[in-house]
């Protein structure tokens, strides 16, 4: 059988042993990037396909039947038409929570970054702020004591857990946010609430939820009006929970204390995207790589291998069709 490999780049690979992805077959084609125009001539013979976040739609699909696995290295699957590959009897795996720790840690930096405005204030030591001040400390900028303050986390699944724990060892008290139509899992310690009614109580609001029909724009112009003002939104998920511009228009307006986003809703995003304009206030960007660290990638790397072997053994894990 040939592999193929759409977008390997995406990994970041010169650090990472891809042994356990190509060690199990002979024939292996990697691509650092494949575009839409290149995709079918690439596919030619493939019968497992493995894509990052290159669009395997249902046109791609029809033209190259003798396509039988498609392994997704990410959660997401919306990259692929779930409908299409079902018809056809071509399965689809994906890798899940592979990024636990990395997105975690990322999660709380940015709560922390927010919280003590510290990239405010290494940039004012740099600007010479601190040396011409007429004190021995720097204040210009609020400062906010977590402990003893509230998180909210839309999304308690494995990583909104993880950072559930590492939000309450600095002594935050957890809500989560439950969805009417939607089975909540009980965690102890825990209190769940409706969105809604949950939103004028967090001063910390952490997303980790997907992006679904229900979710999209699940943060708009109604929901962040009944944010307690002052509240932090931290969102690591998918950049379509948020709509963006009243997202723009809540920081302009003050209503929001900060914003720390790892995700946009166009990714990577245009230059006249709007939350890339210089003067929105308090508001922090990273760009999609809260997953990043080299454990997680291996990880994935190792899981994306794991669901390959039980394909090519008849027994097939971690399918969404």
């Amino acid at each position: 059988m040939k592999g193929i490999i759409l977008d390997v780049a995406s990994l970041a690979p010169d650090d990472l042993n891809l042994q356990p992805i190509t060690r199990q077959l002979e024939e292996w084609q990697s691509y650092g990037q494949t575009t839409a125009q290149q995709l079918n001539e690439r596919l030619v013979g493939a019968e497992i396909v493995l894509t990052n976040k290159v669009a395997m739609t249902e046109a791609v699909l029809v033209e190259n039947p003798q396509i039988k696995y498609i392994g997704v290295l990410a959660t997401g699957t919306n990259n692929v038409d779930l409908a299409t590959a079902k018809a056809r009897q071509i399965v689809v795996s994906n890798v899940r929570g592979y990024g636990t720790h990395s997105v975690a840690q990322h999660t709380l930096g940015l709560i922390l970054n927010l919280a003590t405005r510290q990239p405010d204030y290494l940039a004012a030591v740099k600007q010479g702020q601190w040396q011409q001040s007429e004190h021995f400390c720097l204040l210009n900028q609020p400062i906010l004591e977590l402990a003893g303050k509230t998180c909210l986390i839309v999304g308690l699944g494995e990583l909104g857990q993880a950072v559930a724990k590492l939000v309450k060892a600095l002594g935050m008290k957890v809500i989560a946010a439950t969805f009417e139509g939607h089975q909540s899992q009980s965690v102890q310690g825990v209190e769940r609430l409706p969105f809604e009614a949950a939103l004028p109580q967090a001063d910390v609001i952490s997303l980790h939820c997907p992006l679904s029909e229900q979710t999209e724009h699940l943060f708009n112009r109604h929901t962040l009006r009944l944010v307690k003002p002052g509240a932090l939104l931290i969102n690591t998920a998918r950049g379509g929970l948020i709509e963006e511009q009243a997202l723009v228009d809540a920081l302009h307006a003050g209503w929001l204390g900060g914003a720390a986003l790892d995700v946009v809703s166009e990714e990577p995003p245009p230059v006249d995207h709007p939350l890339f304009q210089s003067s929105i206030p308090n508001l922090y960007i990273t760009p999609h790589n809260a997953w990043g660290t080299q454990a997680a990638r291996q990880t994935l790397v190792n899981m994306a291998g794991e669901n390959l072997a039980a394909f090519l053994s008849g027994k097939p894990i971690n399918q969404v069709c």
